[in-house]
């Protein structure tokens, strides 16, 4: 049962995330709530970057490159399907780890770069919080953003 219920978490996340970036476009890529926020565009590249990267840490590679975390975003402009594809790849691994994780797996700690050794299920919530967290920020600024 444990593996249906964090399917449907993780469908639920993807599927609230997915609503605020189908609205991504050229015209609202640049769009920002202040000129010290990020853009549209380069939080869309850092949540599929950042869902790529983190997937090494459960063993998934990547050829991902991570040219948004840690990063000021300085008015790059970024390919919208890149991103995209970003996005459904990071999405695609972590419904491969939770198909292929057993339940014992997920309390099992792992080592990581950014946060230490931390169980699997602690790595998994930070990233669906983290692209939640950014998706809330993506609706924002599309709808109350501008150019700056």
């Amino acid at each position: 049962m444990q593996r249906e219920i964090l399917l449907q978490v993780l469908e639920q996340n993807k599927k609230d995330c997915s609503h605020f970036c189908k609205n991504i476009n050229t015209e609202n890529a640049s769009y920002r709530l202040t000129e010290q926020t990020a853009s549209v565009g380069f939080i869309y590249r850092h949540i599929g970057e950042t869902t790529n990267l983190i997937g090494q840490f459960f063993g998934y590679e990547t050829d991902v490159e991570g040219t948004t975390i840690g990063q000021k975003d300085i008015g790059n402009l970024f390919d919208l399907e890149t991103s995209r594809l970003y996005f459904e790849k990071g999405y695609q691994t972590l419904e491969k780890l939770v198909l292929n994780t057993s339940d014992q797996e997920w309390l099992e700690e792992i080592e990581t770069t950014w946060f230490g050794k931390i169980a699997r299920i602690k790595l998994f919530s930070i990233l669906l919080n983290h692209n939640a967290h950014h998706c809330g920020q993506l609706s924002s600024a599309i709808l109350k953003g501008k150019k700056h």
